[in-house]
């Protein structure tokens, strides 16, 4: 039997913040396949963020354990990279500098091929030489995106990554990256709140709920690609998704009414 690539086995993390202790996360139960598209929905504090820094390396889980083809993550590590909503670039260097930084450090063989060819995949080359504060928000995701990639990570993870930028960007950006997902084969989860934006991007789409953060249901998207968000289908699906979103606190509601 083949072995799953990402295995999130019975995660749990509580955090002990002034002598109190937060539940965020409980019993989070995952597999991922290599190359696939999984996105995160649910409201905020529902451990969406927890989850994918526990993936990351950057949480260690209180129970549970999370491995990649059978390897526990025990840290952070090349082969998982992490895109912010804030970007999280280095300001003191260029757009060729922050890309080459991760092949550098590993002392890569061809540190100038590998950043050409991100350069180029995220459609930036000319800007090569730009420091952040000279680039839009929009192209600030693209050199996070491709100083990940750079640094030849198997795994691509986005805590909302488009969250703070203009409707039109946002969709320009989605549709790129669909199509550097297409050309690397990368495996990404992404966290989002936009029930379209994950029916657009997702293989599957995992509803989170919180109180505490838990995952209520795994939805295979069976949409071809490109996908047209004004087709009925589409909105069927989105329509589905967003019953299951909003379902849990409505039961919540009720029970808390009671």
């Amino acid at each position: 039997m083949a072995r799953t690539f990402l295995d999130i086995d019975g995660v749990s993390k509580v955090f002990e913040i002034k002598n109190e202790k937060i539940e965020a996360l409980r019993d989070a139960r995952l597999q991922i396949d290599k190359g696939e598209f999984v996105c995160l929905i649910g409201a905020s504090g529902c451990g969406k963020s927890t989850l994918l820094r526990i993936i990351a390396g950057f949480e260690t889980p209180t129970s549970g354990a999370v491995s990649v083809l059978g390897a526990k993550i025990e840290g952070p590590g090349s082969d998982r990279g992490m895109v912010f909503q804030d970007y999280a670039l280095f300001p003191w260097m260029t757009v060729r500098q922050n890309i080459a930084f991760g092949p550098k450090q590993k002392k890569h063989e061809d540190v100038k091929g590998v950043t050409e060819k991100y350069l180029e995949m995220v459609g930036l080359t000319q800007f090569a030489d730009r420091f952040p504060y000279q680039l839009s928000g929009g192209m600030k995701q693209r050199v996070a995106i491709a100083r990940v990639l750079a640094n030849e990570a198997s795994i691509l993870l986005m805590d909302e990554p488009f969250g703070a930028l203009d409707a039109l960007t946002r969709e320009q950006l989605q549709d790129e990256l669909l199509e550097i997902w297409g050309r690397t084969k990368v495996t990404i989860i992404f966290v989002t709140h936009s029930v379209e934006e994950a029916t657009m991007l997702a293989d599957r789409v995992v509803v989170m709920t919180a109180g505490p953060g838990r995952i209520e249901s795994d939805n295979r998207i069976r949409l071809a690609r490109p996908r047209d968000v004004s087709a009925p289908d589409f909105n069927d699906q989105r329509r589905v998704l967003t019953e299951k979103l909003t379902s849990h606190v409505r039961r919540r509601a009720l029970k808390t009414a009671a």
